[in-house]
């Protein structure tokens, strides 16, 4: 394979794809099983202050970085393959893998506009409050809309790397698409009112202390395989 052909240009999007991708989930998960429990101790809130202006600045720009590389080489390598390959927007691969697609674009528009708008007022509040000034009231608030979208962002990355897997390895699971049949519309239909939401609690829904079970750890791996579930049948019914 020539690295310069269309083919090691397929070859470089996946690799970066796969690298940002890595980096992207790897501090998501880092922001919710790790750092957001155990902020939640009592050790853990002695060493906010210091750990929201010094570490999690370093840690938000890895994180929204890895996002946007993650989503420009995504669509990228969709449309090579419409464009370049002919593969049809209607087949069981495009299905399979805009299922995933639509999830990651969802979580990567919570990072850019939702999470990292609300982390900048949590950050500057707490150098000013550090610097003895007065702590900004909207901070709290602002930090928790943005800690239910990264929840929101955990519980979409379940489905989304099963269906970025399936798209190549699970052919069987949207079979009639390949053969003229299945209710592709019902399908989309169906799937984008049940993103829609689950989107809609992270950014309309109530407060975040009521927003259960996406307050707990558990209770968001939980929902995460409950929403693959419904999407998953949701393909190996209609499709």
């Amino acid at each position: 394979m020539e690295i310069f052909s269309m083919e090691g240009w397929y070859f470089l999007l996946r690799w970066f794809h796969f690298l940002a991708g890595i980096t992207w989930i790897g501090m998501l998960y880092y922001f919710n099983f790790v750092q957001t429990p155990f902020f939640a101790t009592e050790l853990g809130g002695t060493a906010k202050s210091a750990m929201t202006r010094g570490l999690v600045p370093n840690a938000l720009w890895w994180f929204r970085w890895g996002a946007m590389i993650t989503f420009l080489t995504g669509w990228l390598i969709v449309l090579t393959k419409l464009g370049h390959e002919g593969v049809p927007l209607g087949s069981g691969y495009m299905t399979r893998i805009l299922t995933g697609g639509l999830l990651g674009t969802l979580m990567w528009a919570n990072v850019w506009f939702v999470i990292w708008p609300a982390q900048q007022v949590v950050i500057a509040n707490a150098n000013t409050v550090a610097s003895g000034g007065q702590a900004n009231p909207a901070a709290a608030a602002r930090g928790a809309r943005g800690g239910m979208a990264s929840r929101t962002n955990t519980l979409f990355s379940i489905p989304m790397l099963f269906f970025m897997a399936a798209a190549s390895h699970f052919p069987a699971l949207t079979a009639a698409l390949d053969t003229g049949g299945g209710a592709l519309g019902v399908y989309w239909l169906l799937a984008l009112a049940a993103m829609a939401a689950v989107e809609a609690n992270a950014l309309i829904g109530p407060g975040a202390t009521t927003q259960k079970p996406l307050t707990t750890v558990s209770g968001t791996l939980h929902a995460g395989f409950v929403f693959a579930i419904v999407l998953y049948a949701l393909q190996s019914v209609l499709l």
